[in-house]
């Protein structure tokens, strides 16, 4: 079961996407995919929180929607590359970033298969990145880590942590601390 199902009420962010359509993916849903020419665009719009080419692609996270959600004090879950964790990560500090790793990289190579969503040319890239991510994520700054060997364990913990990220005392707001304690 997914966090988004576990947490009603938390958002996931649509990235948008310069790749094609995969079996089974619907426009909105998974991505907004455009064209270069259009994303080019709104890159020059300042419409992305954050945007890199990744895996022969460009990807990008729209501001608009962030906003939308932190102003409602919301949580909003995002799928991105280290990049672009990075990236949001130095425009909302406050942010909780979660390294998602597999038990194995023999897994990982199990599972990118297994999906059978990509050319050999494309698994191969995905399989570098991916690689020379789970080297080198401490070096990113990821505030929390989770091996995914099981996703209800995965899950749980990703729930724990945003649990328990809300409870720090710096993301509690001052004032009512204030009023309680005196």
């Amino acid at each position: 079961m997914s966090v988004r199902r576990r947490r009603q009420g938390w958002t996931f962010s649509v990235s948008y996407t310069t790749r094609a359509k995969r079996p089974g993916e619907r426009h909105g849903r998974e991505y907004f995919f455009v064209g270069e020419k259009y994303f080019s665009t709104l890159v020059r719009r300042g419409f992305f929180a954050e945007q890199f080419k990744v895996h022969l692609y460009r990807y990008g996270t729209p501001r608009r929607p962030i906003e939308t959600v932190r102003r409602s004090g919301g949580v909003m879950l995002f799928d991105v590359d280290v990049k672009g964790a990075r990236k949001l990560k130095a425009e909302y500090p406050d942010a909780i970033s979660i390294f998602i790793l597999p038990p194995s990289q023999k897994e990982l190579r199990k599972r990118l298969r297994q999906r059978g969503t990509e050319t050999a040319e494309q698994l191969k890239i995905r399989l570098h990145n991916a690689l020379h991510e789970m080297r080198s994520f401490r070096r990113f700054g990821f505030d929390y880590v989770v091996i995914n060997k099981e996703l209800d364990r995965a899950v749980r913990d990703v729930l724990h942590i945003v649990a328990a990220h809300s409870s720090r005392v710096d993301q509690c707001d001052p004032e009512q601390l204030k009023r309680i304690t005196g």
